[in-house]
C-alpha cells in the first residue's frame, strides 16, 4: 500500500507521498501443527485427538505450535468461521485474543465467547419473542451514566493505542451492567446508542443492523464517536487493598483523593490488621494511596 501510494503521488493522482505515520508490527497468530514419524507436517484439520494422543489417518503424530500458515499446514479457513459464526464474531475474537503486538495462540473453541457477547448485545436491544426493540428514550440513572462515560473514555483510549482486546473488555463490562440493570425493563437509548457507535469499528455488521432497528435512517458510519465527560469518568471512591507483610488481609472503599496519612490511619484501624499487630506498632507502613497500604510487622 505504501509503494502504490508513492507511485500515485509520482503520477500526480494523490497529494501526499507518505500514507502512514508509524510502523506497528503485529504478533503472529499461532496454532497447533503436527508432524509424522518422518518429521513432515500433516494437515492439522485431519488430525483427531484420542486421549493424550493425536492421530493422523490412524498414525500417531507429534504436536507443536507455530505461526499459522501453509508451510505448517495449520491454517484455519476464514470461510468456515464465517459460515458458522459470522464475520463479526471472527473479527471480535481475533482482536480479543491479546495485545496486538504479541504472538497469540489460536483456539477455535474460544470463538464461542465472542459469539455469545454479540448474542447478549442483540438480545439486550431486540426482544427475541416479538422482534421489537427493547430500547426507550429515558433518563439514565447516575450509576449507568457514570459507567457509560467511563466506558467511552476507556474504549477511545484503547482504540487510539491499538489495545483492541481491552476495548472489547470495557464494552463487555458495560453491556453486562445494562443486562443486569434493565433485565425486566426497557434499556435507555442514551446508553445503548453510544455503545453501538464504539462497537461498530470492532463488529460493524451487527452494530449497523441494530442502529437501523433503533430507527436511524443514516448509517452510523457518519456519526462521530461519543465523547466522555471528564467529571463523570473520575471515580468518587476506589477500593484500597490492605496488606500485612505483603499478604492481602482487608479491603476498604476510600475517597479517590484520600491522602497517604488518611489511608495509613484507615489501614491501621482495620480489625484484621490489629489482629496481626497484637497491640504493638508496625515496623513500617508502605502507602500507595489510594490503591494500596502494606503494613510490615
Amino acid at each position: 500500500a505504501r509503494f502504490w501510494q508513492k507511485v500515485l503521488f509520482d503520477l500526480g493522482h494523490v497529494h501526499s507521498d507518505e500514507p502512514y505515520h508509524r510502523l506497528f508490527n503485529q504478533g503472529y497468530i499461532q496454532a497447533p501443527a503436527f508432524t509424522d514419524e518422518r518429521g513432515a507436517y500433516v494437515d492439522a484439520t485431519e488430525v483427531v485427538q484420542d486421549g493424550d494422543t493425536h492421530l493422523h489417518k490412524g498414525h500417531p503424530v507429534r504436536r507443536e505450535y507455530g505461526k499459522m500458515g501453509k508451510s505448517l499446514k495449520n491454517s484455519v479457513t476464514p470461510d468456515e468461521i464465517y459460515a458458522e459464526y459470522g464475520a463479526d464474531t471472527l473479527r471480535l475474537y481475533e482482536m480479543s485474543m491479546g495485545p496486538l503486538d504479541q504472538d497469540r495462540p489460536w483456539d477455535t473453541t474460544a470463538i464461542v465467547g465472542s459469539h455469545r457477547l454479540l448474542q447478549r448485545i442483540w438480545r439486550m436491544v431486540v426482544d427475541e419473542e416479538t422482534g421489537r426493540t427493547r430500547v426507550r428514550d429515558q433518563d439514565l440513572d447516575p450509576t449507568t451514566q457514570r459507567r457509560l462515560h467511563q466506558m467511552i473514555a476507556k474504549v477511545r483510549s484503547d482504540m487510539e493505542g491499538l489495545r483492541f482486546n481491552t476495548a472489547i473488555s470495557a464494552i463487555t463490562e458495560f453491556n453486562n451492567h445494562l443486562t443486569k440493570t434493565f433485565a425486566d425493563s426497557p434499556v435507555p437509548a442514551g446508553a445503548v446508542e453510544p455503545m453501538l457507535l464504539l462497537l461498530a469499528p470492532l463488529a460493524p455488521h451487527i452494530a449497523e443492523e441494530l442502529w437501523s432497528r433503533l430507527g436511524h435512517r443514516e448509517s452510523l458510519a457518519h456519526e462521530p464517536l461519543p465523547e466522555a465527560d471528564p467529571d463523570l469518568v473520575a471515580e468518587d471512591t476506589v477500593e484500597m487493598v490492605i496488606q500485612v507483610n505483603g499478604k492481602v488481609r482487608d479491603r476498604a472503599q476510600v475517597p479517590a483523593g484520600v491522602s497517604g496519612a488518611e489511608a495509613e490511619a484507615l489501614a491501621l484501624a482495620s480489625p484484621k490488621v490489629q489482629a496481626h499487630l497484637s497491640g504493638g506498632q508496625p515496623r513500617k507502613v508502605i502507602v500507595r494511596a489510594p490503591k494500596l497500604v502494606n503494613v510490615v510487622v
